[in-house]
């Protein structure tokens, strides 16, 4: 498994579109926290990184679909597939693996947002941060990008096209994120539903952790689609 993990992680950085991923990521988080008058948090007048976790998930939303996109989709296409299923690692292996790795650039991308919090604290003249809810959020972001993660995997694993394995897990992604919460907003179901709905989506979830506190439930809920994303996943091989 640390096999497969480890080439993952080599593949992503083997080109120039994993440095380019990541520095977009940065530089658009940093753009919108710091520059973008609407959402710059030098404008609000207090130490505050609600704006930097209300937007970072959209920025994930389309990051990690184009670090899963050729995790399957290229040994597919490439035939070195076949490879990897003579070599002495089961299926289950296999997936864990690319999810480890695809994981691991993602824990990348986010560590650099820890200054964030730094300079916002610096630069906070009473009080600073909200130490507790900025745990939980950075927690939050993290099962989110773990979901994400699993979910751009699972779509690679259908295809051998890397275009529509981005476009499959950047929809899946949407859907999961805002896709239900925009459902339970519909007037047929605002008589009942409309709450239950709601939790099937990923918003809730990530802002009840936002908050600092750590639900087990919501942690169950994030590990259930990470499994059921992974076994989808897992089947897809297993079947080739």
């Amino acid at each position: 498994m640390w096999m497969i993990c480890k080439k993952e992680w080599r593949q992503f950085f083997s080109s120039l579109t994993g440095y380019i991923a990541l520095v977009i990521f940065l530089l658009l988080n940093g753009l919108l926290f710091f520059v973008f008058p609407d959402t710059s948090l030098l404008d609000f007048g207090y130490a505050t990184l609600d704006s930097f976790f209300r937007l970072a998930p959209w920025v994930l939303l389309f990051l990690v679909p184009t670090i899963t996109m050729r995790s399957l989709a290229d040994e597919y296409k490439a035939g070195t597939f076949e490879l990897l299923k003579v070599m002495p690692v089961s299926a289950g292996e296999i997936v864990w693996g690319k999810f480890l790795g695809a994981l691991l650039v993602i824990l990348l991308a986010l560590a650099p947002t820890i200054i964030y919090a730094v300079s916002i604290q610096l630069l906070s003249a009473v009080g600073g941060i909200d130490v507790g809810s900025t745990i939980g959020s950075y927690i939050g972001l993290f099962m989110l990008g773990a979901v994400f993660t699993a979910a751009g995997i699972c779509a690679s694993s259908f295809t051998n096209n890397t275009v529509i394995a981005f476009i499959t897990g950047a929809f899946v992604c949407f859907l999961l994120f805002n896709g239900f919460e925009g459902i339970s907003k519909l007037p047929v179901f605002a008589s009942g539903p409309a709450y239950y709905i709601e939790m099937l989506g990923i918003k809730m979830h990530y802002a009840s952790i936002s908050k600092g506190v750590v639900d087990i439930r919501d942690i169950i809920y994030f590990g259930g689609l990470i499994a059921i994303f992974l076994l989808i996943t897992q089947r897809n091989i297993a079947r080739r």
